[in-house]
């Protein structure tokens, strides 16, 4: 599998100016972000992607938009992989709201208020991780599959620490 973090959002561009958590709930893409996801589309279009899944959150979700119509894939909302909760932008949008900004997606899978209230422990979200793995082993398209998620879980999931727009290949 290829996994991605999703690119800078407003948090991310404010946290890093301040050293302060600003106080944002499921922020978009920064400027930056939005330019980087559009610049990814090049990266990762010759990467034989048939697949991709998908955090539920608007970073995400913004993140995947670009290569998935390029690819003409329609993304998959993948709770499993959302960000650990530690901070404000880890409260997402109800399921109604993003469906709402997302009418071509599925989001049944997700209860109205599907995030993890804050804090959520290193255990929780490491047991998280290995329902993903456990999943991604049974998907015959693993190899193809593109996962777009977030620090926290792809540190659980890789042992790497990924920038914003960073991604690899995984062997699922």
């Amino acid at each position: 599998m290829i996994i991605l973090r999703h690119c800078e959002s407003e948090f991310n561009r404010l946290y890093t100016a301040t050293g302060r958590d600003p106080g944002l709930s499921d922020p978009p893409l920064s400027t930056r972000g939005r330019v980087h996801a559009q610049r990814l589309v090049q990266e990762l279009v010759g990467e034989g992607i048939t697949r991709i899944l998908v955090s539920p959150f608007t970073r995400a979700l913004e993140t995947a938009t670009p290569l998935a119509r390029a690819l003409n894939i329609t993304p998959e909302v993948t709770p499993l992989v959302r960000e650990r909760a530690m901070y404000s932008c880890d409260e997402g949008s109800c399921a109604s709201t993003l469906y709402e900004s997302w009418p071509h997606l599925n989001f049944d899978a997700l209860e109205e208020v599907w995030w993890t209230a804050a804090p959520e422990s290193d255990g929780m979200m490491q047991n998280r991780v290995q329902r993903f793995r456990t999943f991604m082993a049974q998907q015959p398209d693993a190899g193809t599959t593109l996962v777009v998620s977030h620090w926290w879980f792809l540190l659980g999931l890789c042992g790497e620490s990924l920038e914003n727009g960073d991604w690899q290949h995984l062997p699922a």
